[in-house]
This record gives C-alpha cells, structure tokens and sequence, in this order.
C-alpha cells in the first residue's frame, strides 16, 4: 500500500477514546451505510473464550449512518499506523478493513480505513436487544478489562464530542442499574 498522501482512520467505538497511533488531525465525521453496534464477541479483550464479552463494530445497515472521528495520519507515520491497527484489530479476523468514504465535519470527504465486522464469522452477534447486551457487557472481563468500562469510556467520549447514540446512552444506563 502507498501512503504518499499519509492514512485516513476512522474511529467509532475504543479508537475514539485511545487510538493508539500519532496522528496530525482530528474532525469529527460521518460514515453512511454502516450502524455502530455491540454486535461482536469479545474473546480477547473485553471477555474470554469461555464468557465472551461485547464490542462496537460498523455493522453494515442499508440506510444507517455512523458518527465517529475521523483521524488522519502524515505520510511519515502512515505504514507505522496501519501495521499496529492491523495488529489491534485483525487479532481474530472477525473484522475485516476496507476504505470507505467518510464525510468530515467540515464538508470534505475522504477515504478512511474502517474496520467492519464480517457477518459470517463465528463472532458476530448481530440481533441482541439492548436488555441482552447489558446482560452480557455487566458480566464481561477480558485482558483488556472490563467489558462495561469499554461501553461507558465510548459512551461518555460521545457524549463530549457531542455525538447523540440513543443506543448508547441505553445500553450505559441499563448497564449502570444493573450494577446497582
């Protein structure tokens, strides 16, 4: 791959809280075509083989819009980027990357690298209602930590940079009573 005019990523879920990368801009963007849904077992960070926990993946949805941010990375660090995404993400190949075109706050479009969950893997988890999700997120704990402090660090991120997710602020909610 060239990146001679640098790498557009575009986070929607834990990269809008830690990307894990340098990156020389940040706006905030739209991807259309694609919902922001718990609709991937965690078997690695947020749970375990054994009691999977949860994560966000773009789940494509004819007609659906997802808001997130879009990062953009200098030629210089572009390949460094990649390979640690790669790395990140790919671990169970239950997402797969594509470039797809993202809207910035600011009118301009680009093509950013988006991971998206691969429907026919064995991980994905499409069609749990929110109820059942909260179910599993509360109980969750993988090597990255708590399931629920994955959902509420995206959650509050949203709520900062002003993106409304009414699924979100549910799913943290039923997640914070059930705690209770």
């Amino acid at each position: 791959m060239r990146y001679q005019d640098g790498l557009w990523v575009f986070g929607y879920g834990s990269l809008i809280w830690k990307p894990g990368f340098d990156y020389a801009q940040k706006h905030l963007a739209e991807l259309n075509g694609f919902h922001r849904a718990f609709c991937m077992w965690s078997v690695h960070y947020r749970g375990t083989e054994e009691a999977p926990g949860l994560v966000l993946a773009l789940d494509p949805t004819e007609g659906a819009s997802c808001h997130g941010v879009a990062y953009h990375v200098e030629p210089d660090g572009a390949q460094e980027a990649h390979e640690y995404l790669r790395e990140r993400e790919l671990v169970s190949s239950a997402y797969y990357e594509g470039f797809q075109p993202v809207r910035l706050v600011d009118g301009r479009e680009v093509d950013a690298l988006c991971y998206i969950v691969d429907r026919e893997h064995s991980q994905y988890a499409g069609g749990l209602d929110l109820n059942a999700q909260a179910t599993v997120i509360a109980g969750a704990t993988g090597s990255a930590g708590r399931n629920c402090e994955y959902l509420h660090n995206t959650a509050e991120h949203l709520e900062e940079l002003g993106i409304v997710d009414p699924d979100m602020q549910t799913l943290s909610q039923l997640v914070r009573n059930s705690a209770s």
